[in-house]
């Protein structure tokens, strides 16, 4: 029997959840699915963070392309359907591709209301709803000046959120009297407009823009009074409409959505819909957690399992770092309701709970919301609280009478609790996961169930649920830096670049370190990333590096130190050996040893020797070897085809070209190549940070080993036929390491954590990616690749090569100033 054709019209996140419990339920249907944007899943929840800079568009891809290949899907993407033929059962694209469906998906989201005041089609007018428009916005922060958000909602305010972030001058027009007047009610409105406004951001309300103003582009906006605002950009974000049009055409039924029964099933029971574009029950959706709903059931029905959607009110947060707020069900006035309300002016509180016929109906939560997922419980299960009213508004914590247990909240959560709203993770799916999963983290729990991995304001509550399932098996890892910060290495890298952050200070400062200097874990992980980040502009702190980074060269375990020339593609010459023969002999260096990277390790040297042991190895061309740094050690090569029978290609050339463009750079851990000319593998390439193999077609390209403490093979990348695109590869994929990369991390590490399949697409299959990386690892080599050896000899940092004192056999210090 064949499979059944599934299409799916849309590639959002409702399509992308359903196909998920498709696969978990192993329904039997081959998938296409048609895409208008070009690109693959990802959480659109999160462009806010995007257009902030807080997350990049690789941080919130939901699903890769790896995740199609290995379920057989297939994807056309920036394919448009223009039509849908019930009779044939097919539809069609803009670009001509037609396909055969026994069941279809139609998932087309919805569409920006614009506003038709004139000038709406200048240049400089943009919507928020896709990737396309905060690219847009971002492309036009590079550009500066003042951008306007017309819209005071949700979307609007994380628009002119990222925008400040980004670096423009904002200023947001809403027509009603309060801001996020849906879901907050005006003290709470009153209370964000202030926040707003205290981190520059101007709120002008009651505000209605008669036009948008220029010629050839946008220059300002005119409101109704008369007022004009100068302006570059402006963003409409005013509402949405469900996308209809297509569904319409077809002969489907359509209200204010596509109308579908409980099932998710349309007028026509073979063609479902989901997500923004859907009318259950005279209802559509704009929030996550009723489209997850959606996904569920319509998978369910695709599979022949009962399920049906059911209405449930959704909480409202707003995605801006630094405010928090949680609002759900009413919160209007009526002759019937009783509020109960707490204020904190001091803290920036607000909590308003709304009760009718002693039954919670609505809160609304401003800076303190912890409570409002119990709030929202007591709201779905409808119970009487008449007899906690005068204690209800201290949250769950007061209630009893004494210490409240951590973990009772959680516990008496419901199953079906919602844990993370923004991927729909109930508490008891967290649960099943852990119990049957045997997760015991918070980050296996993320991986596993997606719980607190977009925004992360709900992991809190997901180690509440570890703990209270796993009890004393649970043990909490801090994943802060380190105790200075609450932030990890991920979050600080974001936010130093979304900030401009571009000194120690600042970083500590606006990130509100809880030390005053920082420590040694931290500081030399900021002074990494901040000269990793700002080349040219940050100036690297000594004092945040390790000793060996200071005088660079390693000390050794009697206090004198090693010195490693750097020997391109381990070459050397008669006159280089003559030198460091020369050295060991005017300095009395006790033992010279051949490394494994092919270098001559000089051991024992004084540490006031270092200059003047260095100046003799510059005179012979020796620079430094950089065996102390985090960065390039060693391009180990094998003689390949200059001398060995069984060579391919010139590795030693090829070794020599790569160390003399990769040395200098500073990366999150040693960095190690190796370009063996055979797949016999005598330079051992198999198993270094990024590794060559010379075969007869070209380069074949590996990476991720190691060989110390951690044994690993590499993961192969691929194989070009040019040493220019080896050195590219190569170039570009030191570039991502060094952008992504954590303080410390390998890279077998980093590609563990950010996905092989990841690094393949932005190094080996996407030309513009890679370009893009190996252009800005080009740009920041401008700026390091200087001898620190030859700095030193001529006098940089010499006071780390001055005794502070010498004593004699008798304990006189020989080498004190003699007094005036």
């Amino acid at each position: 029997m064949s499979r059944q054709q599934l299409v799916i019209i849309g590639n959002g996140m409702a399509p992308g959840r359903m196909l998920e419990h498709l696969f978990e339920a192993q329904g039997d249907f081959d998938v296409t699915i048609f895409n208008a944007e070009p690109r693959v899943n990802y959480d659109r929840i999160m462009l806010s963070p995007v257009l902030s800079g807080e997350k990049s568009y690789e941080d919130i891809i939901i699903h890769d392309d790896a995740w199609y290949a290995e379920n057989g899907i297939t994807l056309h993407r920036g394919e448009k359907v223009v039509a849908i033929d019930r009779d044939a059962r097919t539809v069609t694209s803009e670009g001509g591709i037609t396909a055969a469906y026994d069941k279809l998906v139609i998932a087309t989201g919805s569409a920006p209301f614009i506003i038709p005041v004139p000038g709406h089609t200048l240049p400089g007018v943009l919507a928020y709803r896709d990737l396309d428009d905060v690219d847009g916005m971002k492309s036009a922060a590079v550009r500066g000046g003042r951008a306007v958000v017309i819209g005071g909602g949700l979307l609007g305010l994380e628009a002119a959120a990222g925008l400040k972030a980004q670096g423009m001058d904002v200023t947001v027009l809403h027509l009603m009297p309060t801001l996020m007047e849906r879901q907050l009610d005006p003290n709470a409105g009153y209370l964000l407009q202030k926040e707003l406004e205290r981190r520059g951001i101007e709120v002008r309300c009651r505000a209605n823009t008669k036009a948008i103003l220029g010629t050839d582009r946008v220059e300002g906006i005119e409101l109704e009074d008369g007022t004009v605002i100068e302006a570059s950009l402006v963003v409409m974000a005013v509402g949405i409409r469900p996308s209809t049009s297509l569904a319409a055409e077809a002969g489907l039924q359509v209200g204010r959505g596509i109308v579908t029964d409980a099932q998710m099933r349309s007028s026509d029971p073979d063609i479902l819909s989901i997500g923004e574009c859907a009318e259950v029950d005279g209802r559509v959706y704009g929030l996550v957690a009723p489209l997850y709903q959606m996904a569920r059931v319509a998978a369910a029905t695709l599979t022949g399992t009962e399920a049906a959607f059911a209405h449930a009110e959704t909480p409202t947060k707003l995605k801006v770092t630094g405010i928090n707020l949680y609002s759900v069900g009413e919160f209007g006035d009526g002759p019937e309701c009783e509020d109960v309300v707490l204020r904190d002016a001091a803290r920036g509180s607000y909590k308003r709970v709304i009760l009718k016929d002693d039954r919670v109906i609505g809160a609304v939560l401003y800076g303190d919301v912890a409570d409002g997922t119990w709030y929202n419980e007591m709201l779905k299960s409808g119970e009487d609280v008449s007899a906690i009213r005068d204690t209800l508004i201290f949250g769950q914590a007061h209630q009893g009478g004494q210490a409240a247990d951590p973990l009772a909240a959680i516990a008496n959560l419901a199953d079906d609790a919602e844990i993370c709203g923004c991927n729909g993770v109930c508490k008891g799916r967290i649960v099943e996961a852990i119990n049957d999963k045997g997760l015991t983290s918070l980050a296996e729990v993320r991986a596993h169930t997606k719980a607190s991995a977009s925004c992360g304001t709900c992991t809190g509550l997901v180690e509440s649920v570890l703990a209270l399932t796993l009890g004393d098996g649970f043990k909490k890892t801090a994943e802060g830096m380190c105790g200075c910060t609450d932030l990890g290495h991920g979050e600080v890298r974001r936010l130093i670049k979304a900030k401009g952050l571009k000194s120690i200070p600042a970083v500590m400062i606006e990130l509100e370190w809880k030390s005053s200097h920082g420590c040694a874990k931290c500081r030399p992980a900021l002074n990494y990333y901040l000269l990793s980040d700002w080349p040219g502009e940050y100036v690297d702190d000594q004092q945040s590096r390790f000793i060996n980074e200071r005088v660079h060269a390693n000390i050794q375990k009697d206090g004198t130190y090693s010195v490693v020339p750097r020997m391109w593609g381990g070459m050397t010459s008669s006159s280089e050996l003559r030198a460091i023969a020369d050295v060991v002999d005017k300095f009395a260096i006790p033992d010279v040893k051949v490394t494994g990277g092919q270098r001559i390790d000089l051991l024992g040297v004084k540490k006031e020797d270092l200059p003047a042991v260095w100046a003799d190895l510059n005179k012979a061309g020796l620079i430094s070897g950089h065996a102390y740094s985090k960065g390039l050690r060693t391009v180990k090569t094998c003689v390949g085809s200059t001398w060995c029978r069984f060579g391919t290609q010139d590795s030693t050339g090829l070794g020599i070209k790569l160390e003399k463009f990769l040395w200098g750079s500073w990366t999150p851990a040693k960095v190690k190549l190796a370009v063996t000319g055979c797949p016999r593998n005598c330079a051992e390439a198999t198993c270094k940070d990024i590794g060559v193999i010379c075969v007869e077609s070209g380069y074949q390209i590996v990476y991720g080993g190691a060989a110390g403490l951690h044994i690993q093979g590499t993961t192969e990348l691929g194989t070009v036929q040019t040493e220019e695109e080896v050195i590219e590869i190569a170039g570009a994929m030191t570039q991502m390491y060094r952008e992504q990369g954590f303080y410390l991390e390998r890279i077998y590490k980093w590609a563990d954590r950010v996905g092989y399949d990841t690094v393949k697409a932005a190094i080996l299959d996407d030309l513009a990616s890679r370009r893009a990386y190996y252009e800005r690892f080009v740009f920041s080599q401008k700026f390091v690749q200087t001898d620190p050896w030859s700095e030193r000899v001529s006098g940089v940092d010499k006071h780390e090569f001055k005794p502070m004192a010498v004593f004699d056999a008798q304990g006189v210090n020989t080498a004190m100033e003699p007094a005036e």
